[in-house]
C-alpha cells in the first residue's frame, strides 16, 4: 500500500506524477485493489498534464505500479467532485478514499 497516496487523498492534495512517460496533474479520491486485475489502481480526476485523447478534466484509472514521482503538492481542492461514487465498483478493495 501506498501511503503517500492515501495521505493525499485525506488532505486533499493534487499530485504529480509521470504516467507513461508523461506528467499528469490530478486531484486523487481512491486507492485500491482492482476487482479484475489486483493491480493497485487510482480513481483521479485528471485537471492538466498530458492526455492522448486530448480530454481534460476528466476521470481516470491509472495502475499504481506504472506511476512515477509521485509529488504531493502544496495545491489542494475542497470538495470531492460532483459526479464522484465513493465505493468504486472497479476496485473489489479501497485503502483510502475521499469522504
Amino acid at each position: 500500500m501506498n501511503k503517500l497516496l492515501c495521505e493525499a487523498i485525506k488532505s486533499k492534495k493534487i499530485i504529480r506524477f509521470y504516467y507513461e512517460g508523461y506528467e499528469r496533474i490530478v486531484e486523487p479520491h481512491a486507492y485500491g485493489i482492482h476487482k479484475d486485475t489486483e493491480n493497485e489502481v487510482l480513481r483521479a480526476y485528471q485537471i492538466g498534464g498530458y492526455s492522448s485523447s486530448g480530454k481534460i478534466p476528466v476521470w481516470r484509472l491509472y495502475v499504481v505500479s506504472k506511476m512515477i514521482n509521485i509529488i504531493i503538492t502544496d495545491d489542494s481542492f475542497e470538495h470531492p467532485r460532483p459526479d464522484y461514487k465513493m465505493n468504486d465498483s472497479m476496485m473489489s478493495k479501497i485503502f483510502c478514499q475521499i469522504n
